[in-house]
């Protein structure tokens, strides 16, 4: 009985310890709030990975990534694995803000539109090996058959005696591929969005 009784008063002790407003347990929680707004005020938090903000309120050299077209309009580029761009004009200084996306290319962006801070993880995806051909089938891939292994009455290219296909490259439906019809307008090309 005295055991438990010791054990009681231990734990009491310690919850009022813990629970107390005595004037120690104030200058803690004060010392603790002030480390944190230290931390507030001498740390960037735009600066941090993961922020997502407008781009004029990020600075020049920020690496970013799931970035607007068009402002309030979602996350159009730079989505996919261990991809990021980089801001190479000072957004401030205009309306638009010119970007570096992964393919090299220089896109002026409106700074309106938001976008994220930082790279996008899992930069290995792309080389990553498949090691047999189910594991292509786990991702939902099936296998691609050759025009010119199939039968005629399959394919556009099938049939013929040996390696033969006779015209030029179509698709299973007889239209042009590899170039085929050209639909864009050379006019409307524009890299200004």
């Amino acid at each position: 009985m005295a055991f438990l009784r010791g054990r009681t008063t231990t734990l009491m002790w310690n919850l009022r310890r813990t629970f107390s407003s005595s004037p120690t347990s104030l200058t803690e929680t004060k010392s603790k709030s002030s480390k944190m707004a230290d931390y507030l005020l001498t740390h960037d938090l735009a600066s941090q990975i993961g922020t997502s903000m407008p781009i004029s309120m990020m600075r020049i050299g920020t690496i970013i990534h799931n970035i607007e077209l068009r402002p309030n309009e979602g996350g159009k580029l730079v989505r996919s694995a261990g991809t990021s761009a980089k801001i190479l004009k000072e957004p401030s200084s205009s309306r638009r803000v010119l970007v570096r996306l992964p393919s090299g290319v220089d896109k002026l962006i409106d700074t309106r539109c938001r976008a994220t801070i930082g790279a996008v993880s899992n930069p290995s995806h792309g080389a990553k090996k498949l090691k047999k051909a189910g594991n292509s089938r786990w991702l939902g891939r099936r296998p691609v058959v050759r025009g010119v292994a199939m039968n005629p009455i399959d394919h556009p290219h099938g049939g013929g005696e040996g390696k033969s296909k006779g015209h030029h490259s179509v698709s299973p439906w007889g239209k042009p591929t590899k170039g085929g019809y050209k639909t864009a307008c050379p006019k409307k090309k524009n890299r200004l969005i």
